[in-house]
């Protein structure tokens, strides 16, 4: 039921397979993330450097069009510490000092980026998604999640953050360990302790909305408040104004092209990990051409609300799958609980304590540092791996580590970048160094000799394979593998090209080549069971001095050895 999510750019398609039985969960998790985004949207606009209720502002619209346009059915849209950082740093030069300037040119960059992010998912270009791998969205997401839970750390002591990275932010911790606020502390760990083991022990119940209204409780019947305990503070109520931004001109905007490129890569890449993570476990797919979309409705919408950028977020999901979410009304039930709480509750969540809600945070993306997965990557490795490709050989778990790495020491999107560049780097350095085969016959089949050291070869003949295409970065490291195998009593060379899908002009001129220098040595060169791309380049180049001997079996390129063209 999930190829039509994947395939159709109909509203709402995701809701097209909608069970009755998916309402109560998806009530129960709008109600628990609803909890947690409010207050989160507050502080995410405040990082943003714009007023907290433009937070909120953001939220209404980007869940409503994400949730019409989007692929997943768990995926929670809305502002988000890393691009409200981003746009934060990108708005300030262009603010000149003016904080009025600032808020409109916030929801420029929201505009720009949605409009950025709809051509895109127009023109099909989620397949740059294909660039971005498993273990590198893997890496990023542990890294990212790990940024999350220190970046909360400090409200749940009661401490002063650090600026930073990662590790920064650590030891400006480890450092304020002796400044803790023990009301606090206790607060937020008790609220920790309770969130992850209503989850553990009682999963049918929402921890975080019951632990969000414990502690709203708690400040409104001791006055927690009164005797220093941070909460969220005052939240401006009412509807926001609508349409394009006053004060921002033609100019503007496209000065603002390039950051919205910035920003609609790190929030399509961590709503990527997101919904791909949690689509994984409940058995569907995602389709990165409509996550471009529907990050980029979400992000107009929230801009034409006089909101901020926005992004799937990594957090909100987590505790949107965790509450037990099936599809998307989920996030419309949100949306609808935060325009209620916008007209009428936003003195509500002004009692909640700061350090129960970065316990709920905390609890919702700790299960998202997933190093299992990365000791697992780290086992994919044989000594014939290791022996092919060197430190190479674990190119998906250095991939991940880099970009894990990355994110931890340089922020979110040259954390993504440094994944990404790792990853290739080591794909093209891989697939230079092929493995070539010396093979030997078993039985009707041609099986690698270092597998089977037991076989016999045939005398004065090197029959060989590539176990992978053959192009012009690899061809001279092919020629001089496969000139290495020669001997003084080799008599000819057979290339099985069954393992070699593909075939480039340069490598086919390589094995021309190859064979001018082998029949100089009277050793005869053929091609045995060319394939697909391979065939058809060979039969583009089968003329004149590219001419190559070509065989349907290895069997009958064998077959009148003695009679060789050497």
């Amino acid at each position: 039921m999930s190829a039509p999510h994947t395939r159709t750019w109909w509203v709402f398609g995701s809701l097209s397979d909608y069970q009755r039985a998916w309402l109560r969960p998806d009530i129960i998790a709008g109600l628990t993330v609803w909890a947690v985004l409010v207050p989160e949207a507050l502080a995410y606009a405040t990082i943003a450097g714009v007023p907290p209720v433009v937070g909120l502002y953001a939220a209404v619209p980007s869940l409503i069009l994400y949730a019409a346009a989007g692929s997943s059915r768990h995926l929670i849209v809305g502002p988000m510490s890393a691009t409200a950082a981003l746009s934060a740093a990108m708005i300030a030069p262009l603010a000149s000092g003016n904080d009025g300037r600032f808020i409109a040119l916030s929801a420029a960059l929201a505009i720009v980026t949605g409009l950025v992010g709809l051509l895109a998912g127009f023109m099909r270009l989620g397949f740059i998604a294909s660039f971005i791998s498993e273990p590198v969205l893997k890496g990023f997401i542990v890294g990212l999640a790990l940024t999350i839970i220190i970046g909360q750390v400090p409200k749940l002591l009661g401490v002063d953050k650090g600026e930073g990275n990662f590790f920064v932010q650590t030891w400006t911790v480890v450092k304020e360990l002796g400044e803790v606020d023990l009301p606090t502390v206790i607060i937020g760990l008790l609220s920790l302790a309770m969130v992850l083991g209503v989850k553990r022990w009682l999963p049918l119940v929402p921890g975080s909305l019951l632990v969000v209204l414990l502690g709203i409780t708690a400040v409104a019947l001791f006055g927690l408040d009164d005797r220093g305990i941070d909460i969220v503070g005052h939240i401006d109520s009412g509807l926001p104004s609508m349409g394009l931004p006053s004060g921002v001109g033609a100019e503007d905007y496209l000065d603002l092209v390039g950051p919205a490129v910035g920003v609609l890569l790190i929030g399509f890449a961590e709503g990527l990990g997101a919904a791909k993570t949690y689509a994984a476990k409940a058995g569907y797919t995602i389709d990165a051409n409509r996550e471009l979309a529907g990050l980029g409705a979400a992000n107009l919408g929230s801009g034409l609300c006089s909101g901020m950028v926005v992004n799937g977020s990594l957090s909100k999901t987590a505790v949107n799958g965790g509450a037990g979410a099936k599809s998307q009304v989920s996030g419309l039930v949100v949306a609808a609980l935060t325009l209620v709480t916008l007209l009428f509750l936003t003195g509500l969540f002004e009692k909640l304590p700061e350090a129960t809600l970065s316990a709920v945070v905390i609890a919702a993306v700790i299960e998202l540092v997933d190093f299992s997965s990365l000791a697992a990557l780290y086992r994919v490795w044989t000594k014939r791996l290791g022996s092919i490709y060197g430190h190479a050989a674990r190119a998906d778990f250095a991939a991940a580590i880099a970009a894990m790495f990355g994110v931890l020491l340089f922020d979110t999107l040259p954390g993504l970048i440094i994944g990404i560049a790792v990853s290739m780097l080591l794909l093209l350095y891989r697939v230079s160094k092929p493995h070539v085969a010396a093979l030997a016959k078993d039985g009707t089949r041609w099986v690698d000799i270092s597998e089977h050291p037991d076989l016999k070869t045939l005398d004065g003949v090197v029959v060989v394979r590539v176990e992978a295409g053959m192009f012009f970065a690899n061809a001279d490291h092919v020629r001089d593998q496969i000139t290495g195998l020669v001997t003084a009593g080799t008599t000819m060379v057979v290339l099985d090209a069954e393992t070699s899908p593909f075939i480039d002009v340069s490598a086919a001129q390589m094995l021309a080549q190859l064979r001018d220098s082998l029949a100089r040595k009277n050793v005869s060169f053929r091609v045995a069971r060319d394939i697909g791309q391979f065939r058809d380049v060979l039969s583009g180049a089968d003329q004149g001095a590219l001419k190559v001997d070509v065989y349907p079996t290895v069997s009958q390129a064998l077959a009148d050895r003695d009679n060789t063209s050497a």
